[in-house]
């Protein structure tokens, strides 16, 4: 008897959009805007189609929001535009995520500008 280890991958354009989507849980519930989409991609991005490229794309987006946060928060203090910086980051930390689920369900690849690209 020969078995075969043979790895699926299937497409699931919903999950992708809802690993998208748990970025949203920041707003929701205070934590978690990193931690579930990083669950959700190191569990399945093997056996997802483009849960690797969607999964990079929303960690590094999510760490360089965490960057520019910590950046604009001495940026109050030492020119007053920390606050600016800090509502464009909610902003656009809310907005992106919603624009690339979207994309994403419709089986674009992921858009997400001013990001750094940490993996």
């Amino acid at each position: 008897m020969e078995v075969i280890n043979e790895k699926v991958v299937r497409t699931d354009n919903t999950l992708l959009a809802i690993t998208h989507l748990t970025q949203l849980l920041g707003y929701a519930i205070g934590f978690g805007s990193l931690i579930v989409p990083l669950i959700l991609w190191l569990s399945s991005k093997d056996r997802v189609e483009g849960m690797n490229e969607h999964g990079k794309s929303i960690i590094n987006f999510q760490l360089s929001l965490i960057l520019y946060i910590i950046i604009s928060i001495p940026a109050i203090l030492l020119l007053g535009l920390g606050i600016l910086t800090l509502i464009a980051t909610a902003v656009i930390g809310f907005i992106l995520p919603i624009v690339n689920a979207v994309k994403a369900a419709n089986g674009e690849s992921p858009s997400y500008f001013m990001t750094i690209r940490f993996i």
